[in-house]
């Protein structure tokens, strides 16, 4: 047994565990075990020491007895082996955890770190502890709906942009997770997670995410800052309607076509001639403006092109157009003004904030069920949220988003 650690990681983790106040529910039966406190504790230091295996936590602190002991487990005696640790994170209600990032995130709301005037919705790809994941793996359809990896049940296939330069599109499917995380773009901390398998869509969950961080603080004239991914009538209106907030979401392109134009906007059909008006027609609660082919009823003309539509036989023919009238708040947004581009850009802050996620040990799991995977992400946000308060506890004036900048302060 040893008790060599060098003074500022004891008191750095000094430091980070005195802003944990908090009380996890014990069984009714059965032995006493470890306190789960000091089980959490120690996912803590896991995290914060970027240990990707539970057998990397277990040397540490079997080596760092010092630790251990700030954790909350009694030195003298044997610590808890890999199969507790697992354990814990299968039978830990990950609600419970979920009550701890609400606290911390309204203590640091009230200490003025984090608010809700910009926030930013993003999500990362976790990759499940899968051999499918491998690059180096040759299993035939590995990437098949029908073939999913038998280690993993929970997890689910997705797929995420490899490449961040807009003139290279590339894509990566994986077998795993997605950790949807609300950033706060200004202070870049945590201020709620969601973790759901990976072939669920990003917008399918905003709703529920928004929803449940308003009950930690509120999102009341927020401005919601999400890319591409986000862009769905719905988030519009609720961040609108029910928050009374701004949306700062780039349009998707669902077309690479730019049809050409008058002044007066009608569109020009591919003869080279203006179309008309046709009425309008309302669906999915958005109305459309028809344009028709200018000898569409004419008995003697002759479209120019020779459209495919025009020898079809029926009483209308020749080409049609459908464009959308912005009724609605999503098409209302002027996107090339300078405030909607300065605004977007802060959304980068949920980028940094997943890169210091994925260097926590989150990029690949190590566990083979959706419940650890939620409950480990979970713990790798508190960590991020615990070193901001731990932050605050030390004199002058120190990074509230850095581990390292604050154990040499300590």
């Amino acid at each position: 047994m040893t008790l060599f650690t060098s003074q500022s990681t004891a008191v750095f983790y000094d430091r980070l565990f005195s802003t944990l106040d908090y009380k996890l529910p014990r069984a009714v039966t059965g032995r006493k075990g470890f306190p789960k406190e000091a089980m959490l504790c120690a996912f803590l230091v896991m995290k914060c020491e970027g240990f990707s295996q539970i057998s990397d936590l277990v040397d540490y602190l079997e080596n760092n007895r010092l630790i251990a002991y700030y954790c909350g487990f009694n030195i003298m005696k044997p610590l808890p082996s890999y199969w507790t640790y697992a354990r814990f994170l299968r039978q830990v209600n990950n609600s419970e955890l979920k009550e701890i990032m609400a606290a911390l995130v309204r203590k640091l709301y009230d200490e003025g770190i984090v608010d809700a005037s910009f926030i930013g919705l993003d999500s990362t790809p976790i990759s499940a502890n899968t051999r499918y994941n491998n690059p180096k793996s040759f299993a035939k359809n590995k990437f098949s709906k029908k073939n999913p990896p038998k280690r993993d049940r929970d997890c689910a296939l997705g797929v995420h942009s490899a490449s961040n330069q807009h003139n290279e599109r590339r894509y990566e499917f994986y077998w795993g997770y997605k950790s949807h995380v609300l950033v706060d773009c200004i202070s870049g901390l945590p201020l709620y997670e969601l973790t759901t398998p990976a072939n669920t869509p990003d917008s399918n969950v905003a709703a529920e995410i928004l929803a449940n961080a308003n009950q930690t603080i509120s999102l009341q004239n927020c401005s919601f800052i999400a890319d591409k991914g986000y862009d769905a009538r719905s988030i519009y209106n609720t961040v609108k309607d029910v928050y009374d907030g701004e949306a700062f979401i780039p349009l998707k392109n669902y077309s690479t076509k730019n049809s050409k134009k008058l002044a007066s906007g009608n569109p020009i059909c591919e003869a080279g001639l203006a179309m008309h008006k046709d009425g309008k027609t309302t669906d999915n609660g958005r109305t459309r403006q028809k344009y028709c082919c200018p000898f569409r009823q004419s008995k003697t003309g002759q479209c120019p092109c020779n459209h495919r539509n025009w020898n079809n036989g029926k009483k209308n023919r020749g080409c049609t157009k459908y464009k959308t009238i912005p009724n609605d708040y999503r098409l209302s947004i002027d996107r090339s003004c300078l405030s909607f581009k300065r605004t977007y850009a802060l959304r980068t802050e949920c980028e940094r904030y997943n890169s210091r996620f994925k260097c926590t040990g989150q990029e690949r799991l190590w566990v083979h069920n959706s419940v650890s995977a939620t409950n480990l992400n979970t713990i790798a946000h508190i960590s991020a949220l615990a070193i901001a308060c731990a932050a605050i506890l030390l004199p002058g004036t120190h990074s509230y988003r850095s581990k390292k900048a604050l154990r040499r302060a300590a």
